[in-house]
């Protein structure tokens, strides 16, 4: 016989759908059936697998642990041991400062993200076990291109993700980013315009016009600091659409150093050159959270900055700390 207690990672779904996350490679009618056989109860009681569940109730399984191991695989990547740099952490939420370079989430199977490297952290923490992991998996809830760096906010428990997913949904969570551009930024704008997306490509177009397809952008940058011909933005993400930042700029006429996909092929040569620019020159810098109730209240208000990365202090004198 094996007891699961339902702990707040998995109280609000419904039983059959929680059997099947743990015993996923059980079909519905093995569960279904188990259920009317008394093989599987809740609380002591039979069941059916429409009930809801709530914080501390008892599944038992009265099954062979042959069977329970035959029905139950639990994917856990095996990945190189990754140092994660942690901005913030509480037992609901975590801000982690990417590296350029590293993939927010994996394109493909075979692939190591930020993701991975988070269950394997939370693993060695001890602050997630295994069988845990078959009903909940902590996860990002942003998404940065891979050669961005900076803060990118992940779910550590299920109520942590569904108050970032909230707040980034209705763009009350303000994200402000830093780049270096190419060419000398006078004065702060709010810019908008319309970008299509070529899935074929993975590339953008922005226009001043409406297009078949395309989705309404605003960004709003100020100037920090100008030098060697170069000007350190910081910007707002009003709405956040692909390449938005890097694609926005461009269009009118202030590429990101370092962007091989819309920045200038001299300009990033000459970067490379003199600072060792190798990347974009785009920071995820700073996320400010909006007025949040219980139980997050404690989060209002709050501002959390990642470390500017070494070849922005390479290009730039004057560099904002927080």
């Amino acid at each position: 016989m094996k007891s699961i207690l339902v702990n707040e990672n998995e109280a609000g779904q419904r039983l059959d759908k929680l059997l099947g996350k743990y015993l996923n490679l059980a079909g519905k009618g093995f569960l279904y059936k188990m259920m009317r056989k008394k093989n599987i109860t809740l609380n002591g009681r039979k069941c059916d697998g429409s009930e809801k569940l709530a914080v501390g109730d008892e599944i038992r399984l009265f099954l062979a642990e042959e069977t329970i191991e035959k029905f139950s695989e639990v994917k856990i990547q095996k990945v190189r041991k990754m140092k994660l740099d942690i901005v913030y952490e509480d037992p609901h939420i975590l801000l982690i400062n990417k590296p350029s370079g590293m993939l927010s989430q994996k394109a493909k199977e075979t692939d190591e993200s930020l993701v991975e490297y988070l269950i394997d952290y939370l693993l060695d923490e001890g602050a997630v076990t295994r069988q845990e992991l078959a009903g909940f998996r902590p996860s990002v809830c942003n998404r940065l291109d891979r050669n961005t760096s900076g803060l990118v906010a992940a779910g550590r428990s299920l109520a942590g993700l569904q108050m970032l997913s909230g707040i980034l949904k209705d763009r009350s969570l303000h994200k402000y980013y830093l780049c270096a551009v190419d060419g000398q930024v006078r004065e702060g704008r709010t810019i908008e315009g319309f970008l299509v997306k070529d899935p074929k490509t993975n590339q953008v177009t922005v226009s001043a016009r409406r297009m078949p397809d395309s989705a309404a952008i605003c960004t709003r940058y100020e100037p920090v600091s100008r030098e060697n011909g170069y000007t350190l933005l910081k910007v707002e993400l009003i709405t956040g659409r692909t390449h938005q930042i890097r694609a926005h700029l461009a269009s009118i006429g202030h590429p990101i150093v370092g962007d091989y996909k819309y920045g200038r092929e001299p300009v990033n040569a000459e970067a490379k050159k003199k600072f060792q620019v190798r990347s974009q020159m785009l920071h995820s810098w700073q996320m400010v959270f909006p007025a949040l109730p219980e139980p997050f209240s404690y989060l209002s208000g709050k501002s959390f900055t990642a470390p500017v990365p070494e070849p922005f202090r390479r290009m730039f004198q004057n560099l904002p700390e927080k």
